[in-house]
């Protein structure tokens, strides 16, 4: 069997690691879903030895089944941070040891092939808007993610915008709003769900005034309770809950990874 419209896609957060190989055409897993702890610190060594093994797994178990070429398969491996020309800018909840590194050539090493690195949010947008909930949709769409902080991703008429950090706005005498809005800050402070949904309220409204999207998409595991608190009072525009939750930023780095090697492949008919 062939892996035309496959890659592997590998999230990395503060604390796990989790990837699958992913048929870039539909966002289904063609794979088990692959997990493991964050290494203590988050050092770049660390991180991209845990990568490298968990692609190696993920190939050996297509490999298992009969697909063949899964040593070929593109990877993409999302990080926390700002991510430019493969190179870390920021990083947050990971070591800061990452920040200056080449990214793209430390996990290209790692899981020996030319990989694909993508900020955490971007990987998540780029799936909601192709397989989610706003999925064909014009215009433009604003990914949120509500978790430890506040990932953004813009997506204008299917094309990302990377590095849209808008959890660290300053607003309300905050400067970094994503340390009064974050999903978080429910266990850190002991504050309700309707106290947490205010703030994000206005956070959300200041959003719609400044950029005016079409659309915002409403993710991170928060996102499960969102009858309890959508739709946000003073938000025109439509305010949805993400469909792929934690699979996101898998499905994500897997289409980025088979666009960087043939932008047509993720519009391909299998």
């Amino acid at each position: 069997m062939g892996l035309q419209h496959a890659a592997i896609g590998i999230d990395v957060g503060g604390t796990g690691i989790k990837g699958a190989a992913i048929d870039v055409t539909t966002g289904e897993k063609i794979s088990t879903r692959h997990k493991v702890a964050t290494p203590a610190g988050g050092a770049p060594a660390d991180i991209a030895r845990e990568v490298g093994s968990m692609a190696a797994a993920i190939r050996a178990e297509l490999a298992a089944v009969g697909f063949d070429s899964s040593a070929n398969l593109p990877v993409g491996v999302t990080l926390p941070g700002v991510v430019r020309d493969g190179v870390m800018r920021t990083a947050a909840n990971i070591d800061l040891s990452w920040i200056g590194t080449d990214a793209h050539a430390l996990l290209s090493a790692a899981v020996a092939a030319p990989c694909t690195v993508v900020n955490d949010a971007d990987a998540a947008g780029i799936a909601e808007v192709a397989f989610g909930e706003v999925s064909g949709l014009p215009g433009v769409t604003l990914v949120l993610t509500f978790g430890t902080g506040i990932g953004s991703a813009l997506v204008a008429d299917g094309v990302l915008v990377p590095n849209f950090e808008l959890g660290h706005l300053e607003l309300d005498g905050f400067t970094s709003i994503e340390r009064h809005t974050a999903a978080k800050v429910i266990e850190r402070e002991g504050i309700t769900l309707d106290e947490w949904a205010s703030r994000v309220s206005r956070y959300i409204g200041y959003l719609e005034k400044i950029l005016n999207p079409d659309r915002f998409v409403l993710g991170g595991s928060i996102s499960k309770a969102s009858d309890s608190f959508l739709p946000f009072a003073g938000v025109t525009v439509p305010v949805v809950p993400a469909r792929l939750r934690n699979n996101a930023g898998i499905i994500g780095a897997a289409r980025l990874a088979a666009e960087a090697i043939d932008p047509e492949s993720s519009n391909s008919a299998p």
